[in-house]
């Protein structure tokens, strides 16, 4: 999975519940005496709390925190295995976690390589083969969902013709339904304009602000956009700041009228964090030229645009 499996708020609650009880565990051994088993508890109230603050803190990407969570939760489990005898079924609690909170290729990695090589360290009794039947087994059995639901997203991915991010076309969609147009209007002597859309903000309001105002910038490009043209109107996302605004039938004054109305209402967005939304839009009409061509200008005129 390429996308947080949880919400930020879900998460969090994790993170503190999964503190509060390794400090009332740590407590609780201090009062009973048990001070030989008071140590590898401290160090991961210690670990819990680093993981929750990096969980908070902004600009922090990756698996770093849930690594450590996972990490924290398979060190109490193997020393609890270590100096007293419990069942060895305490050790699907980490393998459990850690095919939920991770990716799976981590997930896998973790569990099925530094997994047993833990287990060879800890003063515990030789498993019997059926032990090691079951451990694979379970692996399986975990892996098999989420490997499932990423085969599933791929395969939407494929086949959905919208952005993953906005409501606008993707890429592929966007040229074969551009395609359609551009020889349609050649067939039937028909005219045709595309408005190249560029978001300079866009990068600044990831690096500065996080994925949300991306994507709260996406979309209120797209619900400007599509709110103000016709239903047969095409929008797509050809870049990572830039769209293309397919407008059939349409002659280069009528796509110049569609322009400056576009830019006076986006300029009236204002957002939380970016402000006033800022775009730069320009026409392109196709001439008597290939649809080769005319995709590499549309991509020189995104590029004019994205230099100012």
């Amino acid at each position: 999975m390429n996308s947080y499996p949880f919400s930020k708020r879900l998460m969090t609650i994790t993170y503190i519940t999964s503190l509060a009880v390794m400090m009332g565990y740590t407590l609780w051994l201090y009062k009973m005496g048990s001070y030989r088993s008071l140590w590898v508890p401290a160090f991961v109230t210690l670990v819990l709390l680093a993981a929750l603050l990096m969980h908070l803190g902004q600009g922090l990407k990756g698996y770093i925190s849930q690594v450590l969570l996972v990490g924290s939760t398979y060190l109490t489990v193997l020393s609890t295995l270590s100096i007293s005898n419990v069942s060895v079924i305490w050790l699907g609690l980490p393998i459990t976690s850690a095919f939920i909170l991770l990716p799976l290729w981590l997930a896998l990695v973790l569990t099925g390589v530094l997994g047993p090589l833990v287990w060879l360290f800890i003063s515990h009794p030789t498993p019997e083969p059926p032990f090691y039947l079951g451990y694979v087994i379970l692996l399986l059995l975990l892996a098999l969902p989420r490997w499932e639901h990423a085969r599933r997203r791929a395969l939407l991915q494929v086949t959905d013709p919208y952005d993953c991010h906005c409501r606008a076309y993707n890429y592929e969609t966007l040229k074969e339904r551009l395609n359609n147009e551009f020889q349609r209007a050649a067939m039937l002597n028909k005219r045709l304009a595309v408005l190249v859309i560029h978001l300079p903000q866009l990068d600044m309001a990831e690096e500065q602000f996080g994925s949300r105002a991306k994507i709260a910038l996406l979309d209120t490009l797209c619900s400007e956009v599509i709110g103000r043209c016709r239903d047969h109107d095409i929008l797509g996302r050809a870049g990572e700041a830039t769209f293309w605004l397919v407008l059939p039938d349409t002659s280069e004054s009528g796509a110049l009228l569609v322009r400056e109305r576009l830019q006076h209402a986006l300029s009236q967005c204002v957002l939380v964090e970016t402000g006033h939304l800022e775009a730069r839009i320009a026409a392109c009409l196709p001439h008597k030229e290939s649809f080769e061509r005319y995709i590499q200008r549309l991509h020189a005129r995104a590029h004019a645009l994205a230099n100012g």
